[in-house]
């Protein structure tokens, strides 16, 4: 079948993000779904359950007593390979901690819907990215959307990347701006998804006939040689999913008609600031972008997409040719910066020619980061008079 036939097989609707997302799960057609519920995320299983019950997916829905025991049964069921789903948020990513770390340092290939919030105290739903991004080091590979489409789309490509390399994957994406907004997306026929992520295989699982064979699953006791062993295998692991991530990207648009690579760049060939983001913030700075280049101002933008594994050498190619660098972080590392612009730093820092990082902290507890406070995070930047890569820590609302 020809690659335009093949896009054309579908049809669009009105989703929401979090809609997006169960839509995605069915569509991959998930096998063992377990979850409890927090707001922003609830409407992603609730979705998936009706999915279920009304025979459109051919799935077990476990509804447990929390987060921590959600991911725990999809361990296990990952572990006896099969394909599985769930979604959290805040404080239910949080009370997931101990098992992300079991998950990722035991390969499961499991597929994780984040609507990213804020984390107490005090008790708030607002949107920040704390939640996920304190969850970096934990083994999961994290993707951060800017479109309902892009959610629904990247978590199809998770299931073909997990389960190809045999990590986890995390899928990020803003709470309420992303997660309860309703946008057109594309909804490709099961037909036309089922040629691009067949049936999971996999080589080593859970057999309660061999029972041998379970040393080589989570949960085995292991001396400190092995565990060494491990641990070396699976940074491997990280460092081939960024050229596997490509090349699956590559096979998603030849089934599905479209692309997304793990750093998208606007503006940046000639630019002399440039600004760095994620989520919704980079796709409302497109139009800052367009603004001040009509001033004569030359302003570009770099969309960070992958975050885990950090696209250090794709990054690093775009922003020594630039003067200065403007990054917006929607979180906070405490005693530091912002995440992102810690991040950047660190893959510059190796550049012999790196230019200054100023970073910027905004849109904490749901201020909304507005068109304006992205231009004043650029203009700002043009007026600094550094020299030294430096991060100098400016705040947005509300602190100002």
């Amino acid at each position: 079948m020809a690659i335009e036939e093949r896009t054309r097989r579908g049809s669009y609707e009105l989703l929401s993000g979090n809609y997006s997302a169960a839509r995605a799960a069915m569509l991959s057609r998930a096998q063992v779904v377990a979850a409890y519920p927090i707001t922003p995320q609830s409407t992603v299983v609730e979705k998936i359950s009706e999915y279920i019950a009304n025979g459109e997916l051919e799935a077990k829905f476990i509804l447990v007593e929390s987060e921590h025991s959600a991911l725990s049964v999809l361990v296990s069921a990952s572990a006896g390979g099969v394909r599985t789903f769930t979604a959290t948020s805040r404080q239910g990513l949080a009370l997931m901690h101990e098992v992300l770390i079991w998950a990722g340092r035991g390969r499961c290939p499991i597929v994780m819907a984040v609507p990213t919030a804020s984390l107490g105290p005090p008790p708030d739903i607002a949107m920040e990215q704390d939640d996920a991004l304190n969850q970096r080091d934990t083994g999961w590979l994290q993707f951060y959307c800017q479109s309902n489409q892009e959610i629904l789309d990247t978590i199809i490509q998770g299931y073909r990347i997990a389960e190809l390399i045999s990590l986890p994957v995390m899928v990020c994406y803003d709470g309420f701006i992303m997660s309860h907004t309703y946008e057109p997306v594309f909804v490709p026929d099961r037909e036309v998804v089922d040629g691009f992520l067949p049936p999971r295989q996999t080589k080593f699982k859970l057999d309660t006939d061999n029972p041998l064979r379970f040393f080589a699953s989570p949960g085995a006791i292991g001396g400190a040689r092995y565990l060494g062993k491990l641990r070396r295998r699976t940074q491997e692991a990280f460092e081939i999913a960024k050229e596997m991530v490509k090349e699956v990207n590559e096979e998603f648009y030849q089934h599905l008609g479209r692309r997304y690579d793990v750093i998208e760049c606007y503006r940046t060939e000639d630019a002399e600031v440039i600004l760095v983001a994620m989520t919704s913030v980079a796709s409302m700075a497109h139009e800052v972008v367009d603004k001040l280049r009509q001033e004569g101002k030359k302003v570009g933008l770099l969309r960070v997409r992958m975050f885990r594994p950090f696209p250090k050498q794709e990054i690093a190619a775009v922003l020594k040719n630039a003067s200065k660098v403007a990054v917006i972080d929607r979180n906070i590392s405490y005693g530091r910066s912002g995440i992102l612009a810690l991040e950047l730093r660190a893959a510059m820092c190796s550049e012999p020619k790196r230019p200054p990082i100023f970073g910027f902290i905004g849109g904490i507890a749901g201020v909304s980061i507005t068109i304006g406070k992205i231009r004043q995070a650029i203009e700002c930047t043009y007026a600094r008079e550094e020299t030294e890569g430096e991060i100098i820590l400016l705040v947005i609302p509300p602190w100002e």
